[in-house]
């Protein structure tokens, strides 16, 4: 008998794909209203950018109704989390474990544990999420509750934010996003996006840390001095960029958010090219491996520029913290980079040939799209049809990840057996 075999990456395209569809149909139902109505698209659009935990609305989150709004939360709380985990979860949930044939496709997609370790971390993303969550609900709730709100609103909306938050998908019951909110609100947000974005794996040896006393890994030292590097990089020159116009609050808090969040607490279209050109630097490169966030991932862009900086200084290995990073990971960074770089390209050339937009306004929304950042220009509104599917698709493409795309056209990882002389290039 005839059996259809999809190799992991695959798997990961089929379950995204049918879960935006079922956002899209979810989005369409009677009970979910818009002030301005919602067309197939703009359903579409929504559901894709909640899943891919986004951001970019092409109509205003604020003008659903209230299950309209509860619809997008669970469409970004399941897109965060991430299709194969939610299953695998629900599945231990249920029997207390899981099959080895689903303990290997999980650990395939998450390549940094070893199948045995696949339980114990699947037992723990569920509870690192919702209690991540509860934590910034509370003191989101309070901020609002300072903001004047009633406390039934002050709860709906720190509900709202802390799940946008930690999914790191930036959608905001508010048009103006968090603009003029006060620091306890902006701080807390801050502090779920980082959460949500130094990525499970990060966040899981920090409780095995304390509960076994093991030490870091080598991929947590790295995220962590990555993650560190680009936001105090990134609040520094911001602040410089703007001359003094922009706070340490607001200049901190750009840069967190700039790595796949799009929360914005300042104008976007009010800060200089050079301040646009490092928000850009920092949406394309996102977040971590396994977190709820997007772009080339913190360790690639690591490593590409360790690997250049061990060049210029003649070294022929690249080592770090004792430990040498193999020449197959140095070549699938680039890799993966230029992929990506390749579909901002091409995304770029398709809206511009059908629009007539501004070079620099389509290139910020096609980099926010592609690094599931959602912060904008404010052209995504006024996209025709055409254009709204091409940022659609790069939404997609962003969450999975371009090499995704790649690498679920191959059957097998092929060896080659055969050692063939260099060739020199000059």
């Amino acid at each position: 008998m005839f059996k259809l075999r999809i190799n992991p990456w695959q798997y990961l395209i089929i379950s995204f794909s049918i879960l935006i569809l079922f956002g899209t149909i979810l989005l369409k139902f009677p009970f979910v209203n818009h002030q301005n109505g919602i067309s197939t698209i703009d359903a579409c659009f929504t559901a894709t950018s909640a899943i891919c935990v986004t951001g970019l609305t092409t109509i205003s989150t604020s003008g659903f109704n209230l299950w309209g709004q509860l619809s997008l939360l669970l469409l970004m709380q399941m897109g965060a989390i991430g299709i194969m985990t939610l299953t695998s979860s629900f599945i231990l949930a249920l029997k207390g474990k899981i099959s080895l044939k689903h303990k290997v496709v999980f650990s395939k997609l998450q390549e940094n544990y070893k199948i045995k370790d696949a339980n114990q971390i699947l037992k723990s993303i569920l509870a690192i999420t919702f209690v991540t969550e509860f934590i910034g609900f509370v003191l989101l709730s309070i901020g609002f509750l300072l903001e004047g709100f009633s406390f039934q609103n002050a709860l709906y909306h720190g509900l709202f934010h802390s799940v946008s938050a930690f999914c790191n998908a930036g959608f905001s019951t508010f048009d103006t996003s968090i603009i003029n909110f006060n620091p306890l609100i902006k701080y807390t947000i801050s502090f779920l996006i980082v959460i949500g974005g130094i990525g499970y794996f990060v966040i899981y040896e920090f409780i095995e840390k304390y509960r076994k006393k093991i030490k870091f890994s080598f991929h947590t030292k790295i995220v962590l001095l990555t993650t560190l590097l680009l936001i105090v990089l990134g609040a520094v020159l911001l602040f410089v960029f703007e001359n003094g116009n922009l706070n340490i609050t607001d200049s901190f808090f750009q840069s967190v958010t700039a790595r796949t969040a799009g929360f914005n607490s300042i104008e976007i279209n009010n800060l200089n090219y050079a301040s646009l050109f490092l928000l850009l630097l920092l949406m394309f490169i996102g977040a971590s491996p396994g977190s709820t966030g997007g772009g080339i991932k913190t360790t690639t862009f690591f490593v590409m520029i360790y690997s250049v900086f061990s060049l210029l200084k003649g070294k022929t290995e690249v080592v770090i913290f004792n430990r040498r990073i193999a020449l197959k990971t140095i070549i699938k960074a680039f890799a993966t980079s230029f992929i990506y770089f390749g579909v901002i390209i091409i995304g770029t050339i398709l809206i511009l040939e059908e629009s007539q937009m501004k070079l620099q306004d389509v290139i910020f929304e096609v980099i926010s799209a592609t690094g599931t950042v959602g912060l904008s220009l404010g052209i995504t509104p006024n996209l025709d049809d055409f254009g709204k599917v091409i940022i659609i698709l790069l939404m997609f493409i962003g969450r999975i990840g371009p090499a995704s795309l790649a690498l679920a056209t191959m059957k097998k990882e092929k060896q080659v057996k055969i050692k063939y002389p260099e060739g020199n290039l000059y």
